[in-house]
């Protein structure tokens, strides 16, 4: 076996480690847009509403925990749109409260079906041919950018700071970069494979920035399926119109069964 294998078996291995997190994506098993009513929401402890600006929860007597401490009156959470949600525990579930365009609450369970039936995630054999040299070309200034999403009506708008040109065949292509984890960039993208063998909507895969120059390197190999080809209570961006590449990206995660 060489290197480049084992050392992607390493990834993909941890990869699925990372999905089958009791209180990860597979454990989602509800979600619900909030109004400008408290109300509550199938057993869900508490009453849940939502303003111009923020989410609010009024325990209710209940047990309702946010950061290690007992939320014992209404509290007020005032979220970044399309950014990181925070948690709330309720006994053995996690709720999550995330801003998208509105404010949304969803369950975490460990008990989830979901989790339970998953038998991981079928990828393509891993190949180097699918490891391509690209540039990247930083803006003078991010711009931010609207795209659409999984749920009809829904947008997310990011910070784009450059693009990563490439060639295939000949033929040079251009995809946006988003912000990514660590420094990097994640660049999503859909290809001749989408809704064949790949899910349909998008894939992801992450670019390291280059500490200097502009080389930098797209694994193909390691594109990765969003949220929302596991779970219908995800909420994820669709690439950008220019991220469509016209070829078959044969490398990366297949459809999860």
């Amino acid at each position: 076996m060489s290197n480049f294998v084992s050392e992607w078996q390493e990834w993909h291995t941890a990869r699925v480690k990372d999905l089958v997190d009791p209180y990860g994506w597979l454990a989602l098993v509800s979600l619900d847009w909030l109004d400008d009513k408290p109300r509550s929401y199938g057993d869900l402890p508490g009453l849940w509403w939502q303003d111009e600006e923020a989410a609010y929860v009024d325990p209710q007597g209940s047990d309702l925990v946010h950061e290690g401490k007992p939320v014992t009156a209404v509290q007020r959470f005032e979220l970044v749109n399309s950014g990181p949600g925070t948690r709330v525990v309720a006994g053995d579930v996690e709720i999550e409260i995330a801003r998208r365009s509105g404010y949304l609450i969803r369950v975490h369970d460990p008990k989830a079906k979901a989790l339970a039936d998953f038998r991981g995630v079928p990828a393509y054999e891993p190949k180097p041919e699918w490891v391509l040299k690209g540039r990247y070309e930083a803006y003078d200034e991010p711009k931010p950018t609207t795209v659409g999403a999984v749920v009809e009506g829904l947008s997310h708008v990011y910070q784009v700071p450059g693009v990563v040109r490439f060639e295939h065949d000949g033929a040079e292509h251009t995809l946006a970069a988003f912000n990514g984890k660590q420094g990097g960039l994640s660049i999503l993208f859909t290809d001749a494979t989408s809704g064949v063998t790949t899910y349909a909507a998008v894939r992801s895969v992450a670019v390291a920035l280059p500490d200097q120059g502009d080389d930098v390197v797209i694994d193909f190999t390691r594109a990765t399926n969003l949220p929302c080809a596991f779970t219908e209570f995800a909420t994820c961006p669709i690439p950008p119109a220019g991220n469509r590449l016209p070829f078959a990206v044969e490398a990366g995660e297949k459809t999860p069964h």
